[in-house]
């Protein structure tokens, strides 16, 4: 007799699944493929989410929706106006001397090269120049600037969008509840999302406001050039999980290195050190407590896949992106034990009240 295998492929589960994984991935290839109109959207959501609990607070005090809306849209005009003034010459001031930077850099690991050979050891220039690119880096930190450069240019349209997001806050609730099927249980466990993923973006924009002003005054004191912009740099990139703050001190402690010497890049690096200790271990956790309940591999991994796809902004959002896909997770069946591996929790095993015989 001819036995029939039932395979994944061959049962209606298999067949879902493949189904659900196309899906994913046309999902993602339009996603990436649409970045540049969903990279505004996603930085106009995050900026409504931080705006939405000063316009409350407005509200609450009996001011009118649409003077509460225009004191806050004013605020961002203002604070865009004013960082754009600021760093915006920076920025193409920086771009214009990388080619310069990067020569100095090519130099130094040249003579870097020959003073460990006239010591006795013996580096391959080929294999150094690999491991230690000039070109790559100064690609890599250039395409960093032109981000940042991107998200100013866009600054009017995402402005507009704050604008209309927060205009239509007030009414989603309502608009939500007369299409869920069940809303009630549905806007517990969504309001309970969205005020940790507040929370978070608050705190973090705390934090990372405080790690960029004490970048700024640390570096000014020591006289660095562009002392403002790294301070800039290191706010955004304290957004991104675990390497964020690595990312924000090494071109400047290289610069620092290849302009003045050693002994400045040393104190520019301890500076670094200092502040993401305090910041980072100390104050944050403290704030922040658990955070968003995720474990620390999927945090790393979420943060190449969206920078993947959205490029600087991605791995700035990486977490909230992947929260909300946790979510969507959790309210499936199917896909819940996706849920559980994205967590940072371990789950207890079910006590089926059963005793081992002594």
């Amino acid at each position: 007799m001819k036995t029939v295998l039932n395979t994944p492929l061959h049962s209606a589960s298999g067949v879902r699944t493949l189904l659900i994984l196309a899906s994913l991935i046309v999902v993602i290839a339009g996603l990436k493929a649409a970045s540049t109109i969903i990279v505004p959207l996603l930085v106009a959501m995050f900026l409504a989410m931080l705006a939405t609990p000063p316009m409350l607070w407005l509200r609450n005090r009996r001011m009118p929706t649409g003077i509460a809306l225009g004191l806050i849209v004013i605020l961002l005009v203002g604070i865009v106006a004013i960082v754009g003034s600021l760093i915006g010459s920076s920025i193409n001031e920086l771009s214009s001397a990388l080619p310069v930077y990067e020569q100095k850099l090519r130099l130094t690991l040249e003579s870097t090269v020959a003073y460990l050979r006239e010591r006795g050891v013996d580096l391959p220039t080929a294999g150094v120049a690999e491991w230690v690119d000039p070109k790559a880096a100064a690609q890599f930190f250039g395409r960093l600037l032109t981000g940042f450069g991107g998200i100013l240019s866009d600054s009017l349209l995402i402005i507009f969008m704050v604008f209309f997001l927060l205009l239509e806050a007030t009414v989603i609730p309502a608009k939500l509840r007369s299409i869920l099927p069940d809303p009630e249980k549905t806007f517990i466990n969504f309001s309970g999302f969205m005020d940790a993923l507040k929370s978070y973006l608050v705190i973090k924009t705390g934090t990372s406001l405080l790690t960029g002003v004490l970048v700024s005054v640390w570096l000014t004191i020591l006289n660095v050039e562009f002392a403002l912009l790294w301070g800039s740099i290191a706010f955004f990139l304290n957004f991104v999980p675990i390497i964020g703050s690595l990312i924000a001190a090494i071109p400047v402690v290289v610069l620092a290195l290849l302009d003045v010497g050693l002994g400045s890049a040393s104190l520019i690096a301890a500076g670094y050190l200092v502040i993401n200790v305090i910041v980072g271990n100390l104050l944050e956790p403290r704030f922040m407590g658990r955070g968003l309940n995720l474990s620390t591999l999927v945090v790393f991994l979420s943060l190449v896949f969206w920078g993947w796809v959205f490029g600087p902004v991605g791995m700035f959002l990486s977490v909230p992106l992947t929260m909300l896909v946790k979510i969507a997770f959790e309210y499936s069946p199917q896909s819940r034990w996706l849920a559980v591996l994205l967590s940072a929790d371990v789950p207890q095993p079910k006590d089926d009240g059963v005793r081992p015989n002594r």
